[in-house]
């Protein structure tokens, strides 16, 4: 099994060492602008989408429609039975007759028990669309992570990994709220426009056409400032990734920050993302706000022409003072739920906008998916490279026409200045990048024509950049072979030296890492996953600088215990130190992604070339 010592669906590679890669260009960190494709989408189709992905869900969503019909015609028809009531009694005085109290009574029941059904039916719709929009987000929480999983390894050399936190968390958790928030308002507010308006309709069609005058220009107002609002939502959402990306960079990087000095900058950085945050949501939800206010005045206007007319023609006789007074309510429930509509935008837009900035990341280019699912069986574990050629901007190559053999159970130590392209070498045999030209194959077979399982699962990887999780030491040294026994994660502890400062510790093997394993040396954290890799016992090993942060003498010993994990398996070695690879079978010299020299330690000193130098200017070091 695989070692790789990166979490699942991140960056299993060395980070020191990759100029090769744009670490730094322009949207890689919170001080290099933004993530790429930050193009603002349109209101209308994203929320489209954002609905579409209901569609699993449809047979609910069905009787939540149901439920709330039946729901707002029950609530809508009340005010008409309250207007019967108020004509018996008002019909009673003119005539100069008792009330019917017996009559108004029943009305009033009748009143009662609508609104009481009405209310029933609209907790149960609430319910069913709680259910249907949770489990939606739960859906699009699992696509993205699944989408994760399956984009290469140069998209999250691009992107700024708080921005990318962001979009995972913030902006889904916002669709999450708003669709909670406004779906049932939106569908009930929507309804209640239709049944109030069939309910004046058939009191007063004059009346009807009255209120009706409101609605054209509260779409006009409303379309108008939602056209300035959404844009400001846009930048929102961006400058809060923005933000979380500048403080997940501080954060990660306390110490360095502290040690350098660099407080002052940190804070003036964040400050000046916070300003810029708050710029944006302060504009986004003024101008969204605006609606509400614009449209209570069109509302309060509506209420008074129709009160005014509505009792002209009480006096002209053509309509009853109760029939009056039930339009008059639909008129309020008329603007009502106009008013709340309008009021939504901001949170529609808001949510609408995360949507976009998730769609994007879904929307992503995947890695070349697998070309077979069949597994090769097991080989002896030779790779080779042919003609192999590769490059992160196709404008400038950086491995062009590299061929190599490693033989089964050979070790090969591959050195170099920085960015030579060592760690990009063992990158190309893990699949992490595809090839511009060439193959590369292990036992004969084109790694390209193996599923990436099969062909990691092959590979144990140990990093110069450790990683941990939280758990306990035992967790963490099974995690490349979950199904390992106790007696083999102690023998792969004592073999790589583990077990001697784990019995220091308060809980020995149940001993919890922190995240990031804190709680333990930059050594100890180095042996845990030198001891993982041992565990798996890989029939290919990569070792990318694996003991450059254990004391001197514990990399004498970790040495022994190397030799005796490289035994009888091929093994790609990359040191900077050279005292680490004397005894290496095979040694590559790199310089600008092609081997300039190859051989081993002792036929390299004698040609007095590359290595040579290398290895006579860290001599020279040493004893100065």
């Amino acid at each position: 099994m695989s070692t790789t010592t990166a979490p699942k669906g991140g960056p299993a590679m060395k980070q020191t060492e990759r100029i090769e890669a744009p670490m730094g260009g322009p949207g890689r960190g919170p001080m290099g602008g933004g993530m790429v494709g930050q193009k603002a989408m349109t209101f209308g189709p994203s929320a489209k989408r954002l609905v579409r992905r209901m569609a699993p869900e449809r047979n609910r969503a069905y009787a939540v429609i149901a439920l709330a019909v039946a729901s707002v015609f029950l609530l809508a028809y009340g005010p008409r039975l309250l207007g019967h009531a108020t004509d018996l009694i008002f019909g009673a005085f003119l005539a100069q007759q008792p009330v019917d109290f017996a009559a108004v009574r029943t009305t009033l029941l009748e009143v009662v028990a609508v609104y009481a059904a009405g209310s029933v039916l609209a907790w149960g719709q609430g319910y069913l669309l709680n259910d249907v929009v949770q489990s939606t987000v739960r859906r699009m929480r699992s696509d993205v992570e699944d989408k994760v999983n399956a984009l290469p390894l140069e998209y999250f050399d691009k992107q700024p990994r708080g921005e990318l936190m962001s979009r995972v968390t913030n902006d889904i958790d916002n669709i999450s709220q708003t669709l909670q928030q406004t779906m049932s308002q939106l569908m009930t507010s929507l309804l209640t426009v239709v049944a109030v308006l069939a309910m004046m309709l058939w009191i007063s069609p004059l009346l009807a056409l009255i209120a009706l005058v409101s609605v054209p220009v509260s779409m006009w107002v409303t379309s108008r400032i939602m056209k300035r609002s959404q844009g400001q939502f846009i930048a929102q959402w961006r400058r809060t990734g923005r933000l979380n990306a500048q403080i997940e960079e501080s954060f990660s990087g306390h110490a360095l920050v502290t040690v350098f000095g660099r407080r002052a900058e940190v804070e003036r950085t964040f400050a000046e993302e916070n300003e810029e945050l708050y710029q944006a949501s302060f504009k986004a939800q003024f101008v969204s706000g605006l609606i509400m206010p614009v449209m209570m005045f069109i509302g309060n206007l509506n209420y008074v022409v129709v009160a005014v007319v509505g009792g002209l023609r009480v006096a002209h006789g053509t309509l009853t003072l109760g029939e009056v007074q039930a339009f008059i309510q639909y008129s309020r429930q008329f603007m009502q739920p106009l008013t709340q509509v309008a009021s939504m935008m901001n949170l529609l837009q808001s949510g609408v906008a995360s949507a976009e900035r998730v769609f994007e990341l879904l929307d992503a280019d995947e890695q070349v998916p697998d070309s077979t699912d069949v597994f090769p069986p097991a080989g002896r574990g030779e790779v080779r490279f042919e003609h192999v050629s590769f490059s992160y901007d196709p404008a400038e190559p950086l491995i062009e026409d590299l061929s190599l053999v490693a033989s089964p159970g050979q070790t090969v130590a591959i050195v170099g200045p920085t960015g030579a392209g060592k760690t990009t070498l063992v990158n190309l045999v893990m699949r992490f990048y595809e090839l511009d030209g060439g193959r590369i194959t292990i036992d004969g077979t084109d790694i390209t024509a193996m599923p990436r399982a099969a062909l990691r699962g092959r590979i144990g990887m140990v990093l110069q950049d450790t990683w941990l999780f939280k758990g306990t030491i035992r967790d963490n040294i099974r995690y490349g072979r979950p199904d390992a026994t106790e007696e083999e994660v102690l023998e792969a502890a004592r073999a790589t030296f583990v077990d001697r400062f784990v019995h220091s510790l308060p809980d020995g093997y149940d001993t919890l890492v922190d995240e990031d394993g804190d709680n333990l040396s930059a050594g100890e954290r180095q042996l845990l996953t030198i001891a993982r890799a041992f565990l798996a016992d890989p029939a290919l090993l990569i070792l990318d600088e694996a003991t450059s942060s254990v004391d001197t003498r514990t990399e004498l010993l970790l040495q022994h215990a190397m030799a005796a994990l490289r035994t009888d398996r091929t093994s790609f070695v990359i040191a900077h130190r050279l005292s680490t690879i004397r005894d290496a079978d095979l040694i590559l010299v790199m310089e600008d992604g092609r081997i300039v020299e190859q051989g081993n330690h002792d036929s390299l000193l004698a040609s007095d070339g590359a290595y040579a130098r290398l290895y006579q200017s860290q001599f020279a070091a040493a004893v100065a």
